[in-house]
């Protein structure tokens, strides 16, 4: 069999694979609302969305400030973790420091990221 039908074959049996791993990949994704994270960021940032938020206690901050859940939801999903400012080893919680970009100023929270849940211990 001569080397360009071999190939030809060859391309045609991975151009179906590849259409039929990028629909079934697709769908998966769409039903069990999958994601494929890969960098820092995004890693911290699910892993603090899959957790339950116990309580949060802030310090220092304005009486003005509301923090609801919606404002936390922005943070968790849009925020850019400060990995410079935070302290991921501390025991027994280690503290993230999330930065959101407002409209103004940039905002940020502090939270402490323990086994089992998420706290809020700080707003800016």
């Amino acid at each position: 069999m001569p080397f360009l039908k071999r190939l030809g074959y060859y391309l045609i049996g991975l151009s179906i694979g590849l259409v039929f791993l990028a629909f079934f990949l697709k769908k998966k994704s769409e039903e069990t609302g999958t994601s494929f994270c890969y960098f820092p960021n995004c890693r911290v940032l699910k892993e603090l969305r899959s957790k339950p938020l116990s309580a949060y206690h802030l310090d220092g901050s304005s009486s003005s400030v509301v923090l609801d859940s919606i404002t936390i939801q922005e943070f968790l999903i849009n925020g850019k973790v400060d990995f410079k400012a935070s302290d991921t080893k501390a025991a027994p919680c280690g503290l993230y420091v999330i930065t959101v970009k407002g409209e103004a100023t940039p905002t940020q929270i502090t939270v402490e990221n323990c086994k089992d849940s998420i706290k809020i211990v700080a707003y800016k």
